[in-house]
């Protein structure tokens, strides 16, 4: 896959290479959780994504993300904090620091629990998140990280998708 790679640089100072297509998919997902559509995720959108995802989250829990993704202490998170964010995640998902977190994010939405992400369990989560994506466009999502070809996505594969394809 021959995708220019643009070098996004986290707020740790660390340089995460990330290719066109990932950027405009953290957009979205940025997008989805600016629920007023204002540039900016409120600590009330932060909590209300949080519960929709089904983390059990304290307001205290919020709080604290919120003070570790908004770097310029505005009170808001907006896309360059949110991409610094997700972009930093992604760089130390090799590291076994964050696989925790990996494997938190990945059983979201790996609903039976069977260690794979099914298009039909893909498309359930973005659907709970208000997304009007269709089943065949999950099935195009999962084609395109999935690796081995079995028509699921597994841990592996979703560390690598994270990792920005290392």
């Amino acid at each position: 896959m021959a995708e220019a790679a643009k070098k996004s640089s986290a707020s740790n100072g660390t340089v995460v290479k990330t290719g066109k297509n990932q950027m405009e998919q953290v957009k979205q997902m940025f997008n989805k959780f600016d629920a007023n559509g204002d540039g900016k995720i409120s600590l009330s959108d932060l909590g209300n994504i949080l519960n929709a995802l089904g983390w059990k989250t304290s307001p205290e829990e919020v709080e604290q993300l919120m003070k570790e993704i908004d770097t310029d202490g505005d009170g808001f998170i907006d896309l360059n904090e949110f991409e610094a964010f997700f972009f930093s995640g992604a760089n130390q998902a090799g590291d076994g620091s964050n696989n925790k977190e990996l494997r938190e994010a990945f059983n979201l939405y790996d609903k039976d629990k069977n260690g794979k992400i099914s298009a039909n369990e893909l498309h359930s989560v973005l659907k709970s998140l208000g997304d009007k994506c269709s089943l065949s466009d999950c099935r195009k999502m999962i084609r395109s990280v999935d690796v081995d070809g079995d028509g699921h996505v597994n841990f592996e594969e979703f560390k690598r998708m994270m990792g920005g394809g290392t």
